[in-house]
């Protein structure tokens, strides 16, 4: 063959390539992707597990779930690496909203936080009304406490009902870090018989492998709120912007609220999560007293 006819076969064939890669890709289109960054107890209690399927099939998005500390998931924002957050470390997004990478912030959920402990209880803290106190007579009796240490926002929880209770207790013997989730760290407490603080829907989703109780509850310090944050498009331009806005949209929508107002109730008797979109989180600390509302009885 003349070099000037392979040369057009060739390009004849390139051509013919592009045409095919072309054709499949409008009978396939990329999928809708977005990047979900939220933190370990909504992943933990199985409630995104419900969630998410249903965004994904009324929406036609793909979600692509990371279940980190909430610390960790509004880093991931400041990088511009997720598209929409879900978090429960409302000081920590209150500046992540002023620094400008947010373009939305709604009140999704809450539920609370709890402080548990083996059963023989050392440090002689059961029925406490006051987490920081609890704190001051574990400290007393050196026994011991497991932390998240993950920057999470039960993380950053705890580290605020050490600053309340006067007490620094990172390097002691009895203080130690996972730099774990929820429910790894639940489970070293089990094993080692320690003190730790937990969100209650996590608690309860592994109470059945746990021998851990509850200690203290109930305090106003001890609410635990939970937002969906959309990134703000004009600062991180590659993030997907409509993606992030649906979901957030999607979370504080009658559909999704309703799901999160039972979401439990059925094998714990109680719901994980008590939905909140509308409201103000000034309403929810005014009321401390309903932080942990009656168990909901399916009709």
């Amino acid at each position: 063959m003349r070099p000037r006819w392979r040369g057009f076969w060739l390009i004849s064939l390139l051509v013919l390539l592009l045409d095919g890669a072309s054709c499949a890709s409008l009978m396939n289109p990329p999928a809708k992707e977005i990047i979900l960054a939220t933190t370990t107890s909504t992943r933990d209690t199985g409630l995104l597990d419900v969630l998410v399927p249903m965004f994904e099939k009324s929406s036609g998005y793909i979600v692509k779930t990371v279940a980190v500390g909430s610390g960790q998931a509004m880093t991931m924002g400041e990088r511009g690496e997720a598209d929409v957050l879900l978090v429960h470390s409302p000081a920590a997004e209150q500046k992540f909203m002023a620094d400008g990478h947010g373009s939305e912030r709604w009140l999704v959920m809450h539920n609370d936080f709890i402080l548990i402990g083996p059963p023989s209880d050392p440090a002689g803290v059961k029925g406490m009304r006051s987490a920081a106190e609890a704190l001051k007579q574990i400290v007393e009796k050196k026994a011991l406490f497991v932390s998240r240490g993950d920057n999470s926002g039960t993380h950053a929880r705890e580290k605020e009902l050490w600053r309340s209770a006067g007490i620094s207790p990172a390097g002691n013997a009895w203080y130690q870090e996972t730099g774990q989730g929820m429910g790894e760290t639940l489970n070293i407490a089990n094993e080692k018989d320690g003190y730790t603080l937990a969100d209650r829907g996590t608690y309860l989703a592994r109470k059945s492998g746990l021998r851990l109780e509850i200690v203290v509850e109930g305090e106003g310090a001890l609410l635990n709120v939970y937002h969906v944050i959309h990134l703000n498009h004009l600062r991180h331009t590659n993030t997907n912007a409509d993606g992030g806005a649906a979901f957030a949209r999607f979370m504080v929508s009658k559909e999704a609220q309703d799901v999160i107002r039972t979401f439990g109730v059925d094998k714990y008797g109680s719901p994980l999560f008590f939905p909140d979109a509308g409201k103000s989180e000034e309403e929810l600390s005014k009321n401390v007293g309903a932080v942990r509302e009656p168990p909901l009885q399916l009709t």
